[in-house]
């Protein structure tokens, strides 16, 4: 009936103008959520600490600090910070708490706090996380933050254009030179048979770049959902995780080594803090070694895979004043490398996916107009 049929049109030109405008702002969101997850674990984390430093400072303990907060029912309050009040209102203690919602925190954070739980000084190790809490700004500025604008935002045009072109474009050139009997050129030819090929590698480099792009968002979360030691053991081969990782194990050595934990005790809590399962393997292997009676700056020769910490700890020895004052310009350098390394990596990344879209949508348009060309050659002869 045609009064039915002009309403399904209306409904559906209705409900596609509607698509058109929810979509692209669903994606925007989508984009900003994913963008800024690692400030706002930041953000929920430094709140953390200050609660805990609130604790110590004005006494209560941090446990009670914690409760009371939870109890203001303050809305920026996460739903794991409530869990972790319950437990401590049910009389868990900190670290028992912090290791039954292990996702409160970034896995880094709550390994420090538990190391400084369990030395009795809770806040000497406060300066380390928040330093560590510094790494999310890091993951948010420069190339890195192009290039996850690019992943998720600029890549998938490419694709659907190849799409559009492949199904809707250049069948109708292939009947054209079919009814003019014309002969295609070698490029248009391979391209024209191969675009589904292309298609596929446009969409397989898309998705790849997006799942690496996904891991290294939600970063902790990864642990959980696909095991922390494979996790572990792939951050240990990107060269600026493993700075950092570096950094968190040394500066943590020289906070115990400071306090005079004995150096066994304090190479063990180290490897805890660094929460990566590689340098836990290491500070083990370090640990027996100094067991044996081998001297701490030599056991710690493996633990980085060069002599640069072993050196550097010797130097310390040797200058006095403190293993953490004495090391302070080494932490700074590794930062500064790691997030150098970082922004390469990004911006390589980015050029190659740049040069990779260009190729791609390239080979489609000289493909076209080499056909164009053949095309109107052949009607002038004609």
């Amino acid at each position: 009936m045609p009064e039915i049929e002009d309403m399904l049109r209306t409904t559906l030109v209705v409900i596609l103008r509607i698509a058109a405008i929810v979509f692209p702002l669903a994606l925007l969101f989508g984009t900003y959520c994913l963008l800024s997850l690692p400030l706002r674990r930041r953000e929920r984390a430094r709140e953390f600490l200050d609660l805990l430093d609130l604790g110590i400072e004005h006494g209560g303990g941090p446990e009670q600090a914690i409760i009371r907060a939870s109890e203001t029912r303050d809305k920026t309050l996460s739903m794991r910070f409530h869990m972790l009040a319950s437990h401590l209102r049910a009389g868990a203690s900190l670290a028992e708490a912090l290791r039954r919602v292990p996702r409160l925190l970034p896995p880094q954070v709550t390994a420090m706090l538990l190391v400084g739980i369990e030395t009795g000084d809770l806040q000497r190790v406060l300066p380390l996380c928040r330093h560590t809490l510094d790494d999310a700004v890091s993951q948010t500025r420069g190339a890195l933050n192009y290039l996850a604008v690019l992943t998720f935002v600029i890549l998938p045009i490419v694709p659907v254009l190849s799409v559009v072109l492949s199904i809707f474009v250049l069948p109708k050139f292939e009947m054209i030179a079919a009814d003019l009997q014309s002969d295609l050129p070698s490029l248009s030819v391979s391209v024209f048979g191969g675009r589904y090929a292309i298609v596929g590698v446009q969409v397989a480099v898309m998705l790849f770049f997006q799942l690496l792009m996904f891991c290294y968002v939600v970063g902790p979360r990864m642990h959980h959902w696909i095991g922390g030691r494979f996790i572990d053991r792939l951050l240990w081969q990107l060269p600026w995780r493993r700075k950092r990782i570096q950094r968190d194990f040394s500066s943590m050595l020289a906070l115990m080594l400071d306090a005079g934990v004995p150096d066994q005790r304090a190479v063990q809590l180290a490897g805890d803090a660094a929460a990566n399962h590689v340098i836990i393997a290491r500070a083990r292997t370090a640990t027996d070694e100094i067991a044996r009676g081998v001297k701490l700056t030599d056991a710690l020769r493996g633990i980085d895979g060069s002599d640069e910490l072993h050196w550097r700890l010797k130097n310390a020895v040797a200058g006095g004043g403190g293993f953490t004052k004495a090391l302070r310009g080494w932490f700074e350098v590794l930062d500064a490398r790691a997030f150098q390394q970082e922004q390469s990596a990004a911006q390589t990344a980015t050029t190659l996916l740049v040069l990779w879209n260009g190729l791609a949508i390239g080979l489609f348009v000289v493909a076209v107009f080499n056909m164009l060309t053949n095309i109107i050659e052949g009607g002038l002869l004609w």
